[in-house]
């Protein structure tokens, strides 16, 4: 089983190779300001306090070796040739960097560049042994101008030319084969047994690079990583390896198992990486302290961790990768979890990070002390706000009861499956999950549930909703006036009508501003739905929300003569509701109903004994049927 072949390699190990860049790529399009912006990477790398094995790493350079015929058929001379599939825009400019040192290079007896030639245009090459200014074609134009350019950034800065130079092709190798110079190297990934053009499309066309993760499984299954065994079982692991990757890969790519462990907007192609990230940051491989330092802080530092822990004359294939899936299965075992899964999701929410929580859950003894300690946390977050705090009139400071309420709902969800497995007819694990993804990839306000404005009725369309909504609980002699009001076109009649029928409507619902602003009048909700309803009356809330969960967009019933009709809902856009935003709303919390119109103080304070009752539960000790603590 043929394997492509991952490492570093120095410009100097480069001279005297031999590049073919084949027609299928487009020909050098670099600018001006991108070969300047690469010059000045080098000198301000240059320009550091660098210690030995630091190096400036440059992008994958993606190659292909060519066969005997291959070479042949294209007339490219003898020896070995490459056929570049990604790269050849930094490997054609710093091919004119050290072009344009040439004689310094002669000086140092450094006669031979590497070879670069063009399928899709042989002039290149003219250019090369003798560069002159050409515009007569666009590969021409592009690589001269790229090539003045190197040479006026050489002579402004003169005095950094022999820096540069040896920067370039450096070369100090120590006693274990390591290069210690403070050099320029290429991340060298070698295709084998690959359609290049594939590869090339894969890479250029959609836009995907090599991510650092393609880069360490390459490295990881190359052969030399497994000792002493025989080709059939070296294929065997390298499958089972390939199989276990692919796995992992397809379980992070499900949104609702990302997202409970990270944020949105990830943008790398391959989420494995999440784990290698993890495993570089906390040094898991236990690399000395010096070559640590030295791996640098790029976008390639995870690549260069791997690659510095297999060049290790210890490095061990299987304890590596079983690091990665001991973290994995850790992450798994969370999100099977009722418990685990609604904890540890609320506090990475809050800022704590999965690799902290993952030592705790090694260092616990059972999974339910691990589950107390996690509910201390919460506890520690969600008491930083007293239930009785007086948020400000304006609303500004309300997101911050935004975590009582995100935990209101996450216990009340573990309160819901806990009731349901009691039941023998659900034989579920976990009956339902606070989906995390949907939380944290929509926009989420903290609204009030009952209007903040002090006359949420000033508008018609506002008052031809409330007296829809009581018309059926009035007696027959109001619903008739209700009826009028909706016949009637004089303006003075219905202002009429209105204040008769609502003098006869309890005022169950003078709320003072205090309390409007304080917890048990605020619930959870996505910002395009808050926006949708703006100030409104609970009732037309009440009838958005519940639209909103259902997928329809809810009309409000007609009254005409005949009495109240009814209207057909329109097909509309779904939303994920929290299951306490929407118990809100259908008054889940208040034992009796009397009133469907209004938010009133008893039901915010049924609302605020639940969101008591939640937050007791931490204070409560875990108890677990079966103890099952990963493989402990």
């Amino acid at each position: 089983m043929a394997e492509n072949i991952i490492g570093l390699k120095s410009v100097r190990e480069l001279l005297g190779l031999n590049f073919f860049i084949p027609d299928y790529q487009r020909g050098y399009r670099w600018t001006a300001q991108q070969v300047e912006d690469l010059l000045n990477d080098i000198k301000d790398f240059k320009s550091n306090n660098l210690q030995n094995y630091q190096f400036y790493c440059v992008q994958p350079l993606v190659v292909r070796m060519m066969s005997d015929n291959e070479t042949s058929e294209k007339n490219l001379g003898e020896g070995i040739w490459y056929e570049v599939i990604d790269g050849q825009q930094r490997l054609t400019t710093i091919y004119l960097i050290l072009r344009a040192l040439k004689e310094e290079l002669n000086k140092k007896h450094f006669p031979q560049l590497y070879s670069l030639k063009y399928q899709r245009n042989n002039k290149v090459e003219s250019f090369f042994e003798n560069p002159q200014i050409d515009d007569s074609e666009i590969d021409l134009y592009h690589i001269s101008n790229a090539y003045t350019t190197v040479e006026s950034w050489i002579g402004k800065y003169w005095d950094f030319d022999t820096k540069l130079l040896e920067t370039l092709i450096s070369c100090d190798m120590d006693e274990d084969g390591r290069d210690k110079a403070n050099n320029v190297r290429f991340i060298w990934y070698e295709s084998v047994n690959e359609n290049p053009i594939k590869v090339f499309t894969r890479l250029n066309i959609g836009k995907i690079s090599l991510t650092n993760a393609e880069l360490i499984k390459a490295m990881m299954l190359n052969r030399h990583n497994f000792t002493k065994k025989s080709i059939s079982d070296i294929t065997l692991r390298q499958q089972e390896i390939a199989s276990e990757w692919d796995a992992i890969e397809y379980q992070l790519q499900k949104d609702e198992f990302w997202l409970f462990l990270n944020k949105p907007g990830y943008e790398n192609p391959t989420r494995i990486d999440y784990i290698f990230n993890l495993m570089c940051e906390n040094n898991i491989l236990h690399l000395g302290e010096e070559i640590y330092e030295q791996i640098g802080n790029d976008k390639d530092r995870v690549f260069r961790y791997f690659y510095e822990y297999f060049k290790l004359r210890n490095s061990d294939l299987n304890a590596c990768w079983g690091k990665v899936k001991r973290y994995f299965n850790t992450f798994k075992e969370w999100y099977d979890d009722i418990y685990l899964y609604h904890y540890i999701g609320f506090l990475i929410s809050q800022g704590s990070d999965a690799y902290t929580l993952s030592e705790k859950w090694d260092r616990s003894s059972t999974k339910s002390s691990f589950i107390d300690d996690l509910k201390k946390q919460i506890r520690e977050i969600v008491t930083k706000i007293p239930l009785c705090y007086q948020y400000d009139e304006d609303g500004k400071d309300k997101w911050k009861c935004r975590p009582i309420l995100l935990f209101h709902n996450i216990q009340t969800v573990i309160n819901s499956n806990i009731a349901q497995k009691e039941n023998d007819k659900y034989k579920l694990a976990v009956f339902y999950k606070f989906p995390f993804h949907l939380y944290k990839l929509e926009g989420w306000d903290v609204e009030h549930i009952n209007s903040n404005t002090i006359n949420p009725e000033g508008d018609s369309a506002t008052r031809k909703e409330w007296l829809t909504n009581i018309y059926l609980s009035l007696s027959a002699e109001s619903q008739e006036k209700i009826k009028e009001y909706f016949t009637i076109t004089n303006e003075q009649k219905k202002e009429t009508i209105y204040s008769e029928i609502k003098s006869l409507i309890p005022s169950i619902n003078d709320w003072s501003q205090e309390e409007k602003n304080q917890i048990w009048n605020y619930t959870l909700l996505d910002s395009s739905t808050n926006r949708g309803y703006g100030n409104a009356i609970f009732s037309a809330k009440r009838r958005i929300i519940i639209g909103k969960d259902k997928g329809e967009l809810l009309k409000i019933p007609k009254i005409t003569a005949e009495g109240l009709v009814m209207v057909d809902a329109n097909k509309g856009k779904s939303s994920f509701v929290p299951p306490c935003t929407k118990n809100v709303f259908l008054k889940y919390y208040s034992p009796s109903v009397s009133e469907n119109n209004y938010w009133t103080i008893p039901d915010a304070k049924y609302y605020l004994a639940d969101i008591k009752h939640c937050i007791q539960q931490l204070s409560k000790p875990t108890t677990i049927e079966k103890e099952n603590h990963g493989d402990k």
